[in-house]
């Protein structure tokens, strides 16, 4: 049989990247084939059985045997970060997350395109702190497989303090104090919704996050902050100038680009993106000679930050440069511009900057094509440094996760014996996944789950909301139907009854006749 070569593109918070597979990786893998590195597996957060929960597994990668405690802890932080308080809290009771430890060779992450000798080879293009590539994806693979329900979302972890990062079949992370639970975020993001890009500047505008045409059916219409009108506008923006620098800076010459601007706009947003630039004394950022008084997140030494200065007032008609100045020569070699953007934009009657306002936000790709998501920048697909979903990803993550995790954990069938009168009777017990009333912690979304059961076609109104059936031995035997409901206020809409679980049940013998219990599941 041939195959033949197949692209993959990958997603990245950084702008388009394309990876190769080659002919072999094209035909689905199985664990005979393929070679895997030895595994020590540890839990991490657990909330139930992995054959009904959407398991998360942090794989090692340039960590020594000796730094195996650094691996689970930084396995232990960043499992943590995105599942307590934000993010992937109120889903947390459908989340498993397990760390799984392989030693390396070599400590690190690769740089110059050259992997490390470490278990899935991750390694950067160069120094610039960018994607972070795998170069033995067949390994990763066999470990994701060798570890059957455990694992659904394999995440490869760089032993490298600084940014680095990349989305598709894996998502590959570093453990960077600043920016690796950023990064991990937007990439299970891509992963588990299976949603593209928000950031301008990309080229995969897809899912539940994005309206081609303005004119077109708008699938997040539930949402929307102004529903009275028949026809939802776009707000009013435009980009002027986009650019992926990664350029190294020096002092003897400035990065500069110049753009043209209508004179149209009321407001504008000079953003951008370095690295190793700790001081503010570092760097000056100037449009039109004017400085801009940039200065850095603090406490970020020499990783990667995205910064935004707004600025009120419109650019005048006509064309405007934008200018990066390295003024500290012990930088050079390591201070990197990595992005800039110019976007503009009319007042606030014309666009809706305030957060939580829901309309068409327009997007524009590495073409300058206009796509629109659903609000300004309240959501950690187009602001990584955002640590939450907007209420439409959030409720496509819930969605997405209820795909693979059943309502209904298990039911067990039992007896139970009054000690006054020696009379048994029937029980059948529910397990739920521990959401709404069930959940160990609140979360801030009102939540419920409604049961409904029946016996034989018959009603069970007394048994409504509750997981336990008693019956009188008598009458214990026969169908039971369970219907469970579960609501968030962060589902508006479910089209495929994702949020609905049913089981049916049968109890084929009395308890005081019963050696044996019998119980025969017909289907859930």
């Amino acid at each position: 049989m041939q195959h033949t070569q197949k692209r993959d593109y990958l997603q990245g918070i950084d702008g388009p990247t394309q990876a190769v597979l080659s002919s072999a990786e094209s035909i689905s893998p199985t664990l005979e084939s393929l070679a895997y590195p030895p595994l020590e597996i540890q839990p991490l957060i657990t909330s139930g059985p992995s054959e009904n929960r959407v398991d998360l597994v942090f794989f090692s990668d340039g960590y020594l045997a000796e730094e195996k405690g650094k691996f689970i802890e930084d396995a232990k932080r960043l499992a943590g970060d995105i599942s307590n308080n934000q993010t992937f809290n109120t889903v947390k009771p459908l989340l498993n997350f397990w760390a799984a430890f392989s030693p390396s060779n070599e400590s690190g992450v690769g740089t110059g395109g050259k992997p490390k000798d470490t278990p899935f080879g991750l390694y950067r293009d160069g120094t610039e702190l960018r994607g972070v590539y795998y170069a033995k994806p067949d390994a990763a693979r066999a470990a994701c497989l060798s570890m059957g329900d455990q694992c659904d979302f394999p995440i490869l972890m760089g032993n490298d303090p600084l940014y680095g990062g990349l989305g598709g079949e894996f998502t590959v992370i570093t453990p960077s104090l600043a920016n690796g639970a950023l990064v991990l975020r937007h990439e299970l993001g891509h992963s588990i919704i299976d949603v593209g890009e928000e950031y301008d500047g990309g080229y995969a505008y897809f899912g539940v996050n994005a309206l081609r045409n303005h004119s077109a059916p708008v699938s997040w219409a539930h949402w929307l902050t102004n529903t009275s009108s028949h026809h939802t506008r776009p707000e009013r923006s435009v980009m002027p100038m986009q650019a992926y620098a990664w350029t190294l800076l020096n002092v003897s010459t400035p990065w500069a680009i110049n753009f043209s601007a209508s004179g149209l706009y009321s407001r504008h947003l000079v953003r951008f993106s370095l690295s190793g630039i700790p001081e503010a004394a570092d760097l000056t950022v100037e449009i039109d000679g004017e400085n801009l008084n940039w200065k850095p997140m603090p406490d970020i030494g020499v990783d990667r930050w995205h910064y935004d200065i707004h600025r009120n007032g419109g650019l005048s008609d006509g064309v405007h440069e934008v200018k990066f100045k390295l003024e500290n020569e012990d930088r050079e070699g390591e201070a990197q511009l990595c992005s800039a953007e110019i976007l503009e934009f009319g007042d606030e009657n014309e666009f809706v900057s305030s957060p939580g306002h829901y309309g068409l936000f327009p997007t524009f790709s590495e073409k300058n094509t206009t796509t629109y998501r659903p609000t300004n920048e309240d959501c950690l697909m187009r602001i990584v440094t955002t640590p939450n979903f907007c209420k439409v990803c959030a409720e496509g993550l819930w969605l997405a996760l209820l795909q693979r995790v059943d309502l209904i954990d298990s039911a067990v069938a039992g007896c139970a014996r009054d000690s006054a009168s020696g009379q048994w009777s029937r029980t059948l017990d529910l397990n739920l996944v521990p959401l709404a009333q069930f959940r160990s912690d609140a979360v801030a979304p009102s939540e419920s789950y409604t049961i409904k059961w029946s016996k034989d076609g018959l009603a069970l109104e007394e048994f409504a909301n509750k997981t336990r059936v008693e019956l009188d031995d008598a009458e214990g035997r026969g169908l039971y139907l369970v219907e469970v409901t579960f609501a968030t206020e962060e589902v508006l809409e479910d089209e495929e009854g994702l949020l609905t679980s049913r089981g049916a049940y049968l109890v084929i013998e009395q308890c005081d006749t019963l050696q044996d219990l019998a119980v025969g599941i017909l289907g859930e």
